[in-house]
């Protein structure tokens, strides 16, 4: 098979194991049925900005050209940094978007990666950005009615647990598999200020991820497109937004939107 064409992050649907799809161009590949197979990227130079869609010589923040992320709303602080969000008071790079996006319904959830973690997603966006992030299991603790209260929550709760995922040990499946999830969030929950808590949420239904493909690796070896054009392996997983292949390397796809590659596989 041979295809080319500018990729976007993985789409993913949580079967068991999770089935991941990418997008080359105008065509979406299923990957699973490429494990165990040799696959061949080669990037040609060519980087499109994933808002505007002109040519870049560089990507910025996972896929936007210089301009956008100065000023793309899908770049805004409020990204990486929720509680900064302010489009409740009507402060935003662009309040339409911020409506569809910022103004509605957060989840607030523990998730266990490299470890135990506390993190914020709207609420479509689940189980989606638990699988992106490479967790193995994962609880909603609260919702509310914007992205800027949820990031208030983290806040609080990151003093106590992290909010970052160490991705290396993430794919080498280094993690505490005596987590209990239901008594950290009982815990947490705790500790929160009492005016954050009628945001706290009784379900404790756990969501298990379970990942295609299966490797013991030791080393890992991060690839990048702008470092290496040609990477070329057999692969053998799939996990959060990374493909790893028999000999350790990464290639992480989502730090790649906007790349113009081919592929071909053997």
């Amino acid at each position: 098979m041979f295809i080319e064409g500018n990729i976007q992050k993985m789409r993913s649907v949580n079967n068991h194991p999770v089935d991941y799809f990418l997008m080359v161009g105008n065509h979406e590949i299923n990957l699973n049925q490429f494990l165990n197979k040799q696959i061949t990227f080669t990037h040609n130079g060519i980087i499109h900005c994933i808002h505007c869609g002109k040519q870049t010589k560089k990507s910025f923040s996972q896929g936007f050209c210089f301009n956008c992320f100065q000023t793309a709303p899908e770049a805004d602080q409020s990204i990486f940094s929720p509680e900064l969000s302010l489009s409740q008071f009507g402060i935003a790079r662009d309040m339409k978007w911020a409506e569809e996006h910022d103004l509605i319904d957060h989840f607030v959830y523990l998730s266990i990666t490299s470890g135990l973690k506390v993190g914020v997603t709207r609420f479509h966006q689940i189980p989606t950005r638990w699988i992106d992030q490479g967790a193995v299991a994962a609880i909603k603790l609260a919702r509310t009615p914007n992205r800027h209260i949820a990031g208030v929550i983290e806040t609080q709760l990151k003093q106590h647990v992290a909010d970052t995922t160490q991705w290396q040990a993430m794919l080498k499946d280094v993690f505490d598999g005596s987590i209990d999830l239901v008594e950290e969030k009982k815990k947490l929950s705790a500790m929160l200020h009492p005016e954050l808590q009628k945001y706290l949420i009784s379900d404790n239904e756990i969501c298990n991820i379970e990942y295609p493909g299966d490797l013991s690796i030791t080393k890992i070896n991060s690839l990048s497109f702008d470092n290496t054009p040609i990477i070329k392996g057999v692969l053998s997983r799939i996990k959060g937004q990374y493909l790893v292949f028999e000999n350790g390397d990464v290639l992480n796809i989502r730090k790649h939107n906007g790349y113009y590659v081919s592929i071909e596989v053997n």
